[in-house]
């Protein structure tokens, strides 16, 4: 049929890549399998690399991959600056958007981004609702050789734009000022556009993107992460006994008051994760068989690992 045909093609076309891609480094390989691929008596190292057609590029899509990137390392970094690791669920991310097409981008990243940084929720406001409250600062390197004499007087301008003005500079990338009764042309790259923090999140800011992280951590967060702490130490422990990927087991927790909330609140999560037919919080004998410590910060479970029986 027309699709198997077109199928065959494609999958022609992959391996012929494939073979010149690999030549450099592997070439009797490549040229055996360049040969048998097309029955030419030719070396793969006489063809000519595949040429990258530009017609193919969706730059919409670049775009939204770098803006997704770009969220998701600002968000990692103000983790690490309160010690929140990934496992960590936090409840909101806010951003900014100061026009229409911000907002379509980031709806359609909104999953990933939620899934790479380990939020419940991405929020996605609009520069004029005034919930963040930016200032601008000026870079006075830079204004120098532009404003000379007169840097001064636009420095005092621009600390003191309005968060009308600063949307505007974040959305256009520039923005023109009155600078005693002359037009005045502001690049974004002219100063650092700062936002305040707001009580329980933490902000940061690169270029005309900014990100807001509720970095609160209730008690159900909390017994959220530690529930995803207990199935990482226990995936550890599967491995290093070397259970098979669908080895079932049965768990019985030590009781503690530090764990007992996570583990009943997320035994069906734990229970999923680490393929147990049954969990469970029960006293554990000193000298039991398959008893591990699992450490997490400063929080110590004991958990007794067993092979599930049939």
């Amino acid at each position: 049929t027309t699709d198997k045909l077109a199928a065959y093609q494609t999958l022609y076309t992959c391996l012929k890549t494939v073979a010149l891609l690999m030549a450099p480094f592997a070439p009797f390989y490549a040229d055996r399998l360049y040969r048998d691929l097309t029955g030419s008596t030719e070396s793969v190292h006489l063809d000519r690399f595949p040429v990258a057609d530009d017609t193919l590029i969706d730059n919409e899509l670049e775009a939204r991959q770098k803006l997704a990137q770009d969220i998701t390392s600002m968000a990692l970094a103000l983790r690490r600056k309160v010690n929140l690791k990934v496992r960590q669920p936090l409840q909101t991310i806010m951003v900014p958007v100061a026009d229409e097409s911000r907002r379509k981008a980031l709806e359609a990243i909104m999953e990933l981004v939620k899934s790479e940084i380990n939020v419940k929720d991405l929020k996605i406001v609009g520069n004029d609702e005034g919930i963040l409250v930016k200032s601008v600062k000026p870079d006075f390197k830079k204004l120098g050789p532009k404003f000379g004499k007169q840097m001064k007087a636009a420095a005092e301008i621009i600390k003191n734009l309005d968060a009308k003005a600063i949307a505007t500079l974040e959305r256009d990338g520039k923005l023109t000022f009155d600078l005693n009764g002359t037009p005045a042309d502001l690049d974004i790259a002219d100063v650092e556009i700062i936002s305040e923090d707001i009580p329980g999140w933490l902000v940061a800011n690169e270029g005309n993107l900014t990100i807001a992280l509720d970095v609160t951590v209730t008690p159900e967060l909390r017994r959220e992460g530690i529930a995803r702490d207990i199935v990482n130490r226990i995936q550890n422990i599967r491995k290093s006994r070397d259970y098979d990927i669908t080895d079932r087991i049965s768990l019985t927790f030590a009781p503690a008051d530090a764990t007992d909330d996570a583990i009943r609140d997320f035994a069906d999560y734990i229970s999923r994760q680490v393929l147990a037919t049954s969990l469970e919080i029960a006293p554990i004998a000193d000298g039991d068989e398959g008893v591990e410590e699992l450490n997490m910060d400063d929080i110590t479970a004991k958990v007794r690992i067993s092979l599930a029986t049939s």
